[in-house]
């Protein structure tokens, strides 16, 4: 079943973030996973107003979603983010499909 990241991002520096967002490509593909939204438009329809970049990745199983987020090859990009962003990462299963 697939599994989703949800990750809303403060990027506080533009131009070191923009290292982050050219390495994690190669990183979540060898996890199988690909993206689904990565800062699109967005509105907030209920709530506080969301402000932060909004990144929504699918992997094929919640297994290969925390495989890739414990990874050698992802801990090397997160460098890259750290004093460039801030981060939420949410991790969730979806569901199954409805016949």
């Amino acid at each position: 079943m697939a599994a989703y990241i949800i990750a809303l991002v403060d990027v506080t520096d533009p131009e070191r973030y923009a290292e982050y967002v050219k390495a994690t490509p190669t990183v979540i593909a060898r996890f199988d996973g690909r993206f689904i939204a990565r800062a699109g438009r967005t509105a907030t329809l209920e709530g506080p107003a969301e402000t932060r970049r909004v990144v929504l990745i699918e992997f094929p199983s919640f297994e290969r979603a925390e495989a890739f987020y414990r990874s050698e090859e992802y801990e090397r990009a997160k460098k890259l983010r750290s004093g460039a962003a801030t981060a939420t990462l949410v991790l969730v299963e979806g569901c199954a499909p409805q016949a």
